[in-house]
């Protein structure tokens, strides 16, 4: 029943019942209205794996669907969060992907943001969940859907083969430093296939090495040269690998600060690192977000949402510090 992670806000919940918890529910979702902070209180205080045993446990008393019930009862933001925290983590990410690819247009922002920071398994598990869910090749809907260098970029990291060693090679290191600047800075046009060969299959250490010497030969850091030298879905895929690599919880603090600030909220990005980081790292990007921003995580989900919507996000980010 543990955590998924060690540095998550959401941790498993001592002197778990599901009996209990479902009969909670079931109480809090019969009659007129729907008792919203039960549903709240429960959820955002269980691990994934014990949500899966409440899922079980209402479907043997009630004769039905947990998910099924809490999406007729539920509308809005405040629905997605509930429905993307009862789904297991490769489940999820895959509905998300799918949801960025089917219909008019495609989210290149959620594909990037998945598909950028997993490791091998975890890709793995999203690929396997995907085709058991739909049906159908996450790769194959991907490239339907995508286009060109960024389309490559992309089925590069589906293939789920990064090198995951920890060994460095110091020459290797410097002939990927030389290699990327000059397919960019020192040619005219970029080479992106040599960024995507350096920056899809090396192991991080290797790669934070690469960094390195990139900056000593090129006097410039790897970010602003892949801003200088791409655009578009091809620059922020670039991006997001090498954020990803460098510092994951800064990353995704970047994306929730980007999600909030401004006019307006962009939801989805918020619900999807809240419900989908909320168990692995929460804490280290609360920390990041705090570190970067000068400000706390919770006291921008606190002025930027309302009702149960913001409550739920409010429980899942933990407490203001």
């Amino acid at each position: 029943m543990a955590a998924i992670g060690s540095r998550g806000t959401v941790t498993e919940f001592r002197g778990f019942n599901a009996d209990e918890d479902a009969q909670k529910l079931r109480k809090g979702m019969k009659g007129v209205g729907t008792d919203e902070s039960a549903i709240i209180e429960i959820l955002s205080k269980r691990t994934i794996a014990q949500r899966q045993l409440i899922k079980q446990a209402f479907k043997k008393a009630v004769g039905k669907d947990l998910l099924d019930e809490l999406k007729g009862e539920l509308t809005g933001n405040f629905e997605k969060v509930v429905v993307g925290l009862l789904m297991p983590s490769p489940v999820y990410s895959a509905y998300e992907l799918r949801n960025a690819i089917k219909g008019a247009g495609t989210d290149e922002g959620c594909l990037i943001d998945i598909l950028a920071s997993q490791n091998n398994q975890e890709m793995r598990a999203i690929i396997a969940a995907y085709k058991n869910e739909y049906g159908k090749d996450l790769e194959d809907d991907v490239c339907s859907d995508t286009s060109g260098m960024f389309q490559r970029v992309l089925v590069s990291l589906l293939t789920a083969n990064r090198d995951e060693s920890d060994s460095v090679d110091q020459a290797q290191a410097v002939q990927d430093a030389k290699d990327m600047f000059e397919a960019g800075e020192a040619r005219w046009g970029t080479d992106e296939v040599k960024f995507l060969t350096v920056l899809c299959i090396r192991n991080r250490k290797h790669l934070l090495r690469v960094f390195e010497e990139y900056q000593k030969i090129s006097n410039r850091d790897i970010e602003e040269s892949i801003k200088r030298e791409m655009s578009g879905n091809l620059e922020d895929a670039f991006l997001a690998i090498v954020k990803c690599l460098r510092n994951k919880p800064a990353f995704f603090a970047e994306r929730l600060y980007k999600s909030m600030k401004g006019l307006g909220t962009t939801d989805s990005i918020l619900i999807r690192v809240m419900v989908s980081r909320c168990e692995i790292d929460m804490l280290d990007i609360k920390a990041q977000f705090q570190k970067m921003y000068g400000k706390t995580l919770y006291s921008f989900i606190k002025g930027d949402c309302s009702g149960d919507y913001r409550n739920i996000l409010l429980q899942l980010c933990g407490s203001d510090s």
